[in-house]
């Protein structure tokens, strides 16, 4: 199994080496930890490099941050990101939220972000893991061209036949346990086109069925696998080969 979308930067991880003993001993192959803010950006090379072959990193702006970085911070950070090309798998998280950010001049900065975004990615010849939050259409307005395309969480259902068209991939996570929606998703979604993500340490199974306020970790991917193949009416074995090699093969990694 392997995590294609977490966030191990995240400071309530006190200690990760005992975290990534924990991973390995539980069977995953890897995880894909997604720095989405410049100042994580150090930690996650570090991380990296620490846990060679087993994690990996994608890296970008979260669409939420368009109001905390000028112009010239944004730019900086894209040139410190071409620097370590090779330290990367992916350009994300990317991409727009309107449920966050509502404001008309915060939503055009949001748009030229990502479509910088997106010319970093294809530059780069890296794939890109889009964020997508109540903004469907415009989202998928940018991504018109864009061939190597992971949604994470996506939940636009009808949108979905753009995406089958376009032979996207989406990961989904511990939501799919609660939400109607993402489970009409992943039920029309092909099972080559899908891949197992935690998101953490947020929406832990405990936190969506039951309110508690649980801290995640990428061990719930098999619970989500599970999920998987019960709405798919198919053995949990055949999501967990599938998934596995879809984000091996996505992300071009070398394990």
């Amino acid at each position: 199994m392997i995590d294609s979308h977490c966030h191990l930067e995240q400071s309530v991880y006190k200690d990760r080496n005992k975290l990534i003993k924990k991973y390995k001993n539980f069977g995953l192959k890897a995880i894909i930890t997604s720095c989405a803010h410049p100042h994580d950006f150090n930690l996650t090379m570090q991380l990296v490099n620490q846990y060679k072959k087993f994690v990996f990193a994608t890296v970008g702006i979260h669409p939420e941050y368009v109001k905390d970085l000028s112009d010239n911070q944004i730019d900086v950070f894209i040139e410190k990101i071409k620097n370590y090309q090779n330290n990367i798998v992916g350009i994300g998280e990317i991409g727009l939220d309107y449920f966050w950010v509502k404001e008309p001049s915060l939503i055009e900065k949001q748009k030229i972000l990502f479509e910088k975004m997106l010319d970093l990615a294809n530059t780069l010849n890296k794939p890109i893991i889009i964020h997508c939050r109540e903004a469907y259409e415009d989202t998928l307005d940018l991504l018109y061209d864009q061939k190597n395309v992971l949604l994470h969480m996506w939940g636009g259902w009808k949108q979905l036949p753009i995406v089958i068209e376009n032979n996207w991939s989406i990961s989904i996570n511990a939501i799919i346990l609660r939400s109607k929606k993402h489970k009409k998703i992943i039920r029309d979604m092909p099972l080559e086109n899908i891949m197992l993500e935690t998101d953490a340490p947020w929406l832990a199974p405990e936190k969506i069925l039951e309110g508690k306020d649980v801290i995640n970790d990428s061990t719930t991917v098999k619970t989500v696998a599970n999920k998987i193949a019960e709405i798919k009416k198919i053995d949990v074995e055949q999501v967990i080969e599938q998934t596995t090699k879809n984000a091996i093969n996505f992300f071009n990694l070398p394990i």
